[in-house]
């Protein structure tokens, strides 16, 4: 599998905004959330729920796959030091965007793979990342991308959940292989 390479020229300032918001969701958010916290130029990232119909949902809800939320990660990311296409690239090896509304383990439309455009610009971004991706893919990749709507940030026990409970299974079976890949394929991106 061959990984792209990054032209280290910086964006011109005037050409677009340094700070910039993406909403991916890729299965269980913990995973994403854990990722992104450790890729340089990211200024921010919140774990919470888009996509679907029910204001402020909860965790629960969510799990329940009654609200057609997605967990998903707000990422905020600095784009004269990390470009948009590298968070995007590791939003594609964080998780598996081949498995329709499905993760390991965890199984329904709360886990599917979707980017959550924010204008036309990003929507077109997003659509030339999946077919920049593909080719890396035996199977077909079946993100969605859908029209941000409500992002509700998730209960302050999602958010940095990685740090918090590494000890966690979850940590330790599932986030764990998926860190070791993109500390793998990404370390220059990353702060630790």
């Amino acid at each position: 599998m061959a990984f792209p390479e990054y032209d280290d020229a910086r964006p011109d300032p005037d050409d677009r905004p340094a700070s910039v918001t993406f909403v991916l969701a890729g299965g269980c958010f913990w995973c994403l959330d854990t990722v992104y916290r450790i890729t340089r130029g990211v200024t921010s990232v919140v774990s919470g729920y888009t996509g679907g119909a029910t204001d402020h949902p909860s965790y629960d809800e969510v799990c329940s796959g009654t609200t057609g939320h997605a967990e998903a990660v707000a990422v905020t990311f600095d784009s004269s030091v990390v470009p948009a296409d590298v968070i995007l690239d590791l939003f594609f090896t964080g998780h598996d965007p081949t498995t329709l509304n499905r993760q390991g383990y965890d199984v329904g439309t709360q886990y599917r793979s979707a980017m959550f455009w924010a204008d036309d610009a990003q929507k077109e971004l997003f659509e030339r990342s999946i077919e920049r991706t593909q080719p890396l893919w035996d199977q077909p990749i079946v993100t969605t991308l859908e029209p941000l709507g409500a992002f509700w940030a998730a209960e302050p026990e999602h958010q940095d959940f990685y740090a918090n409970q590494p000890w966690n299974g979850y940590c330790q079976v599932i986030i764990n292989p998926k860190l070791a890949r993109v500390r793998q394929r990404y370390s220059a991106w990353l702060t630790a």
